[in-house]
């Protein structure tokens, strides 16, 4: 298997889990917080489309979907326009109020648009360049599509736990 498939088979993993967490969630299961200053499944799905959503994009060199395609004014968060949950407050995280879990479905499918065409690019000189020579080893575009990988299943495993929690918990 080439990098490029590898990648791509990757990354087409998130949007089935995003679909399955979020079909068919009430406002109770989107949320409601199992502890007291823990992450809401509405959270957890929004900010691992959001964080894939900026990564990629700063990495393609082009806006963002969640402003270029207007998620920004559809989900009107009263967050900043910027914000993706790193470092979120509970205030914060509690601010993540979704009225439908579709909009979550389909920003992540804008987004997988995004990454698709990216990824389409990505040869391997596009995978070794350096995008933040801050670290030691500085961060590649290929190391930092690892990190958002990461992120995502990280976030994912963690929604699909809250959500069995919440449902198991009526």
């Amino acid at each position: 298997m080439n990098t490029h498939a590898l990648l791509t088979d990757a990354f087409h993993r998130i949007p089935a889990m995003v679909r399955r967490h979020a079909e068919g969630a009430d406002d109770h299961l989107l949320h409601t917080r199992p502890g007291p200053d823990a992450n809401t499944l509405a959270w957890l799905l929004w900010h691992t489309i959001r964080q894939a959503d900026a990564q990629v994009a700063a990495l393609a060199g082009r806006e963002q979907v969640w402003t270029a395609d207007g998620f920004a004014d559809r989900f009107d968060l009263p967050l900043g326009r910027d914000e993706h949950g790193y470092g979120h407050s509970p205030e914060q995280v509690a601010a993540v109020r979704v009225d439908d879990p579709h909009q979550l479905v389909d920003y992540q499918d804008a987004v997988s648009t995004m990454v698709d065409d990216y990824l389409a690019t990505a040869d391997a000189d596009e995978l070794d360049r350096v995008v933040d020579d801050s670290y030691d080893p500085p961060v590649t575009a290929g190391v930092r599509l690892v990190s958002v990988l990461g992120d995502a299943m990280q976030h994912l495993g963690q929604a699909g736990y809250v959500r069995g929690l919440l449902e198991r918990s009526r």
